[in-house]
């Protein structure tokens, strides 16, 4: 069985009004994790992810990129305890 990981992600630049929510969603799917995503007031990304530690690894390099209009200057990564409360990937507003 594979080892199941979460974590806490701060990602920092132009990462708001570029859809990098919505594509982080769609590639978390795609990836089966769980989690959510959202925008905070000052600017940056928040995310919770969930799931196998090869599939959340795989959607933390992809954020170091991010869609095609955002500039991703930052990115704190936090490990968390694994919880297993997550049954999708949301965007919340």
């Amino acid at each position: 069985m594979a080892e199941k990981i979460r974590i806490h992600i701060f990602i920092s630049g132009k990462v708001q009004g570029v859809f990098f929510r919505e594509n982080t969603r769609k590639k978390a799917l795609e990836l089966n994790v769980f989690g959510f995503v959202r925008n905070l007031r000052d600017g940056r990304v928040e995310a919770v992810i969930e799931g196998e530690k090869d599939k959340v690894e795989k959607l933390i390099e992809w954020m170091r990129e991010g869609p095609g209009l955002a500039r991703v200057d930052n990115i704190e990564i936090n490990p968390e305890n694994y919880r297993g409360e997550f049954k999708n990937f949301e965007i919340r507003f």
